[in-house]
């Protein structure tokens, strides 16, 4: 069976879906690898280094030909339809966020499995690409906060004086929060952290951070996720905010809600109470922003609010194509062992009993399998039929 390793298309990725050492891996399920020539350079991972492991080297992947293709973005509606019919994609799919690429996967009878399902449980931890891209996400949004800050992260005691460490701020304590807690931390810096879940408090304290109780009512979602607090509350949560934004140095926030855009948890006119030279780092950008005006891929000077400077307002993106090196390595290894499910001796063995299995599953055999997926587009297409009937009119 072939398996293919595409370079990724989308600008400014530089991950790839399999490492030299994961070739090895798919080779001792029975698969023929082969990997596009180039698809690693941008993680490190020259063609020798594929073709030494057992992978075969081409110029350009023949779509039409592969049993499987791995990748990292998700797939357009271009390269869904140019798959063979019965074909398996493995890989991140957004599909709340990329509807044509799903319907043409359904269309052109494509098993899809999308790593953004996979259920969080004990036995899919190493499958979970979630929280390995969102480790390295996380480490990267402190550095890139560390990199703009016009001052040091620790306490510095010195014949010249004492430099006072920086203050900094985490809001959403989920993998990505806690490793930014973590690297904060481990630079020096006072770390306090805030999240609409209790349960992380004692995650924060473990990280070194000290934990912001504001009075809110709870919002965490089935399998420890958070859920969107109501208008009132989300009001009321960037009241209580404000005082602690005011006093830190820098701000990270991580907070994000599966399927949905990232709540507003910071108003501009916060970032604007905020000291001259603060830094702000918007890790949601790419999928609605935590702060008010960030943008993906920018820097956006804001004003404070006594005119005597400005705060920086970073919106990251790809941060973890970013450290390409160790989040393809980390990506690579959850593909493989998904795929250790999906293949048996050479050959594919869709058990869709195994919970994991199902519930990683998109579309398969011409259905769209993920509920919620399907629902947006039949509401997409009903919308579109509507539109029709009333230009006919």
């Amino acid at each position: 069976m072939k398996l293919g390793i595409p370079r990724e298309c989308r600008e400014g990725e530089r991950r790839v879906a399999a490492t030299p050492d994961t070739v090895k891996q798919l080779a001792a399920m029975g698969l023929d690898v082969l990997v596009e020539s180039g698809a690693g350079d941008g993680a490190g991972h020259a063609d020798p280094g594929y073709q030494n492991a057992g992978a075969t080297v081409v110029q350009q992947l023949d779509l039409g030909t592969l049993d499987i293709l791995a990748h990292v973005r998700p797939l357009d509606p271009h390269t869904a339809a140019s798959l063979g019919r019965g074909a398996v994609t493995v890989g991140l799919a957004s599909p709340s966020s990329e509807l044509p690429a799903v319907q043409a996967l359904a269309d052109n009878g494509v098993t899809s499995f999308a790593l953004e399902l996979v259920p969080r449980i004990s036995r899919a931890q190493s499958m979970d690409a979630l929280t390995s891209q969102a480790l390295v996400a996380g480490y990267r949004c402190v550095l890139e906060a560390a990199i703009r800050l016009p001052r040091f992260f620790p306490l510095y005691m010195t014949a010249a004086g004492t430099v006072p460490p920086a203050r900094v701020l985490v809001l959403g304590a989920g993998v990505a929060g806690l490793q930014a807690i973590g690297t904060a931390k481990r630079l020096g810096a006072r770390v306090f952290a805030n999240d609409i879940r209790p349960a992380s408090a004692d995650e924060v304290a473990s990280m070194g951070g000290t934990f912001i109780r504001l009075d809110l009512e709870t919002a965490e979602a089935a399998g420890g996720y958070a859920r969107q607090l109501s208008s009132d509350a989300g009001t009321r949560q960037r009241q209580l905010l404000a005082p602690h934004v005011a006093q830190s140095d820098v701000l990270i926030t991580t907070a994000a809600i599966p399927g949905r855009p990232a709540p507003l948890l910071v108003t501009r006119e916060m970032v604007q109470g905020m000291r001259p030279g603060s830094v702000v780092v918007d890790l949601a950008a790419e999928s609605g922003g935590n702060v008010e005006g960030s943008v993906p891929g920018q820097d956006i000077p804001v004003p404070t609010a006594d005119g005597t400077g400005q705060v920086t307002l970073v919106g990251l993106k790809d941060p973890a194509s970013a450290m390409a090196s160790d989040a393809s390595r980390l990506y690579a290894k959850n593909v493989a062992n998904l795929l250790a499910l999906l293949v048996r001796d050479g050959t594919l063995s869709l058990d869709f009993d195994d919970e994991v299995v199902a519930g990683a599953c998109l579309t398969h055999a011409g259905e769209v399998r993920h509920q919620p997926t399907a629902e947006l587009l039949a509401q997409r297409a009903g919308a579109a039929a509507a539109a029709r009937q009333e230009g006919a009119l």
